[in-house]
């Protein structure tokens, strides 16, 4: 099979729309991965307000149509992707990895939260984006491969939508009745849907992790170069988690750690990284605060549990 490109001369507007075409196919795959997470744990949370007869108003919160929000998400995320770049897509996927390990490290044996899967839907798709851009890098057949897995992505995405849909329209009547498979199953063994969660996630971001160092190492020309990166990444990556920490145990607003984290990757770029980088964290910002937008609803009930 033949890319589909190969017809075409080598001229650099062409390559220049490919590479975008390329860009926009990652950024939909990282988006409905997202999708997929905000919609699976509107699931969760649904089905544990629905059976706790005292969290009524949680359920009823959660059920609540937002259409326009729902059906701009995947869009603008997919913009958001794209133009982040890779490079910093890899800056947020380890940014996040780090504060994963340090919020699991703090918790000891008990699982993590829901809320942590709640503040990961950016970083899953920066995840998304960075690991498709390096295995995918320099393979012949790139764009095929991106389009497959675009139309696997959308797929999920929208069975994952409509069992959302489903299940806060009919879960409490389908449940009493044992007339749905799927609220059955979900009554059954719902409990079950985070430990699955934090699986793919891990997943996720143990392809991320080394496709984000992969792609940074990529640049550099030597040892002191990586070096004048890496260390002054390292301290302010250091430096953010000891922050989080202090303003989780705080309870401070998610839109004010977002806008610290962004603001110091915005300045350590500012000094070790590229005009793109910085451009790439500003997109950054507004994509990861349209998800705490969306997901607006979700962060309230995990914070009521």
């Amino acid at each position: 099979m033949l890319s589909l490109g190969s017809w075409l001369p080598v001229l650099p507007a062409v390559a220049w729309g490919w590479a975008l075409l390329d860009a926009l196919l990652q950024g939909l795959v990282g988006a409905c991965a997202t999708s997929v997470l905000c919609d699976l744990l509107k699931v969760h949370l649904y089905v544990q307000c629905a059976n706790d007869p005292a969290r009524r108003a949680e359920a009823e919160a959660l059920r609540a149509p937002r259409w326009l929000l729902d059906t701009l998400h995947v869009p603008l995320l997919t913009a958001a992707l794209a133009a982040a770049g890779p490079r910093v897509a890899a800056l947020v996927a380890l940014e996040f990895s780090l504060r994963a390990a340090s919020a699991l490290l703090c918790q000891g044996k008990g699982g993590p939260g829901t809320q942590l899967y709640v503040l990961c839907q950016y970083s899953l798709g920066c995840g998304v984006r960075c690991g498709l851009a390096w295995l995918l890098d320099g393979a012949p057949h790139a764009t095929c491969n991106l389009l497959l897995a675009a139309g696997l992505a959308a797929l999920l995405a929208v069975g994952a939508r409509r069992l959302a849909r489903h299940v806060c329209a009919l879960y409490e009547l389908h449940s009493r009745a044992r007339y749905c498979g799927a609220c059955i199953a979900l009554l059954a063994r719902g409990h079950c849907l985070p430990r699955l969660l934090q699986r793919a996630l891990a997943v996720a971001f143990a392809v991320a992790d080394p496709a984000a160092v992969a792609l940074l190492n990529g640049d550099f020309m030597g040892p002191a170069e990586a070096a004048r990166f890496w260390t002054p990444l390292t301290i302010c990556y250091a430096l953010l988690v000891v922050y989080m920490q202090e303003e989780q145990k705080q309870g401070q607003p998610v839109y004010q750690t977002v806008l610290v984290r962004m603001g110091g990757l915005f300045i350590l770029l500012l000094t070790v990284g590229r005009w793109t980088d910085v451009l790439g964290v500003l997109v950054s910002l507004v994509g990861e605060s349209w998800c705490l937008l969306r997901a607006g609803t979700l962060l309230d009930v995990c914070r009521r549990q």
